[in-house]
């Protein structure tokens, strides 16, 4: 499975300086080489090449191989918005998003560039790396990293290494490959209900409850408001710093919550089980007021936590389908919307089983997940 690793750089005013440089001229050429393709309709990367390489290197002064990683970086933007667009996901082709997206060339900012390991090495013992740079070469750029960290560097690094500027910080990002480990035989499974006022209920009665995440996120909602009346650049940036914290802290949320259960599932042998709920925007129909907290539930988040946590320590993990999880009794399978009379509770009308709805919720879960691993490790018939 692929990993990445995010070091910390740690350079002297002098070789940030060089770093800030370089990431601008690199964006600039590539914003450059972006027009290009795109008036001339040159999405062939050795077309492209051809076409601008000259220029990349006179005009920006980018040696051979930074043009040719900036070519690249151009041909894979208008790949992935051509797939991005074949997907939908910026609308049908009436919409502005989409008509803006196919009607103007690829800009690229100057906070991050891809180098591959001609211009960037990695020196694990000394913890430095030597990086290209529009002055040169530069070399003893320190970083920080933990031990982890640097084991997986060093066993499984692989590919490109992500320069990346953010808030005046300096970072490394590296693509791991590591082996994936074996999927043990589970003796149970963790069903695991998400929703937004609990993020995360499991079949065993733990609870993850929402209630300090939503707080937040509404107290972040009147700072953001205020912000939008001002109508100034600054209140702008303010905004887009707003938005990154809010977003890394509903990250480490859901790191602690995957780790959590991840942890509990190794530990006694047993699986992990979750809801399918793609598309559930697209399914439930809400009320104005509610539309903000559920675009905000960070559910898909969590799914992709434990997936990928579960995968590096060899649980199994299943999805399994949400239809009437929280109105069916798990011990009757009596299913019924009068089940559920409120959000927290469940009180079964046939045989009289009660208790907290989300619990029900991980307990039917964990149910469907017995059924489905029986069918996964089942082999097909011979024909």
């Amino acid at each position: 499975m692929k990993l990445v690793v995010q070091v910390k750089l740690l350079p002297t005013p002098g070789q940030a300086s060089a770093l800030e440089a370089t990431l601008r001229a690199c964006n600039r050429a590539a914003t450059h080489a972006s027009a290009v393709a795109f008036a001339r309709d040159l999405k062939d990367r050795n077309a492209l090449q051809k076409e601008v390489y000259a220029d990349l290197k006179v005009t920006f002064g980018l040696s051979a191989q930074p043009a040719v990683r900036a070519v690249k970086k151009v041909v894979d933007a208008y790949a992935a918005l051509k797939a991005s667009l074949r997907a939908g996901n910026l609308g049908p082709p009436t919409s502005k998003r989409y008509r803006r997206a196919v009607g103007t060339p690829i800009v690229f900012r100057p906070q991050a560039q891809p180098f591959d390991d001609r211009c960037l090495s990695w020196q694990y013992d000394a913890r430095t790396v030597p990086i290209w740079t529009v002055d040169g070469r530069m070399k003893g750029i320190r970083f920080a990293c933990s031990s982890d960290q640097l084991k997986t560097l060093v066993q499984y690094r692989k590919g490109e290494s992500d320069l990346i500027e953010r808030g005046g910080k300096w970072f490394l990002v590296a693509t791991c490959d590591t082996p994936d480990p074996e999927v043990y035989e589970p003796a149970d499974f963790i069903g695991v209900d998400r929703g937004i006022v609990n993020l995360a209920t499991t079949s065993d009665g733990t609870n993850h409850q929402g209630r300090r995440l939503s707080r937040y996120r509404r107290w972040q909602a009147r700072k953001r408001a205020e912000l939008q009346a001002r109508r100034t650049r600054s209140a702008t940036r303010r905004l887009a710093r707003r938005a990154q914290q809010e977003r890394r802290h509903a990250t480490h949320i859901n790191h602690r919550i995957s780790k959590e259960i991840v942890s509990v599932a190794q530990r006694t042998g047993r699986g992990i089980a979750v809801e399918e709920l793609d598309g559930i925007r697209e399914r439930v129909r809400l009320r104005r007021d509610q539309r903000a907290t559920l675009s905000s539930w960070p559910f898909h988040q969590l799914g992709q936590h434990l997936a990928y946590k579960a995968r590096r320590a060899g649980v199994p993990f299943l999805e399994v389908d949400a239809a009437h999880t929280s109105q069916r009794c798990p011990r009757c399978g009596h299913t019924e919307r009068a089940n559920r009379p409120d959000r927290n509770h469940f009180q079964c009308r046939r045989c009289g089983l009660a208790g907290p709805s989300d619990v029900v919720a991980g307990v039917n879960v964990r149910d469907r997940a017995r059924s489905a691993w029986v069918f996964v490790t089942t082999p097909a018939p011979s024909p």
